[in-house]
């Protein structure tokens, strides 16, 4: 059993030490090519408002091919309808224009699916839009806001928000309630 809880806790250090090599990684391939960029995440945010139709996150990312893309995912009726009842889409494309034309498809894949009904149980309980929460964190903070994720993190409902500044990648949360700024894990 001892045994077995040790290998256990490896094994998830191992994949933790795994993802954040990944991610570093990852940023860094992003923050080469994110100054292509000629549309800002705040500008996606607020294009992909459509009637009822609410962002629940979004980000820069590089696509299949290794080109920038811009990524929003949505709840198609709004945030007042849970997550059985509402579609959810993700907007993509290339942000490289000064349109910024994206593709639209319904989200199928099961691991994107709970992530976007745990970002609309997130926003569902938020004072502020996520636009609102994006355009605080530019203000904050210098560099560009290239992700928004709201979760459930340490029992408080926040949102992620990443900034890239001279090569570096910064994360803070906000409160969706109350929109400021809050520190996790203290």
């Amino acid at each position: 059993m001892v045994i077995g809880v040790v290998l256990s806790l490896g094994m998830h250090n191992n994949q933790q030490a795994f993802a954040e090599n990944e991610k570093n990684e990852n940023y860094d391939a992003l923050l080469k090519v994110l100054q292509q960029s000629k549309v800002s995440l705040c500008e996606g945010l607020r294009q992909a408002v459509k009637g009822a139709e609410a962002p629940i996150s979004a980000k820069f990312e590089l696509d299949d091919k290794g080109k920038l893309s811009l990524s929003i995912y949505t709840a198609e009726k709004g945030l007042a309808v849970d997550s059985q009842n509402n579609v959810f889409k993700e907007l993509s494309g290339s942000p490289e224009s000064v349109k910024w034309n994206p593709e639209s498809e319904v989200i199928k894949d099961e691991g994107d699916l709970v992530h976007a009904k745990e970002q609309l149980t997130v926003l569902s309980k938020a004072k502020i839009s996520l636009l609102d929460l994006v355009t605080k964190a530019e203000k904050d903070y210098h560099g560009t806001v290239f992700a928004a994720f709201p979760e459930v993190k340490d029992n408080k409902y926040v949102c992620e928000v990443k900034i890239a500044q001279d090569g570096q990648v910064s994360e803070h949360y906000y409160d969706v309630v109350t929109g400021n700024e809050v520190k996790m894990g203290e």
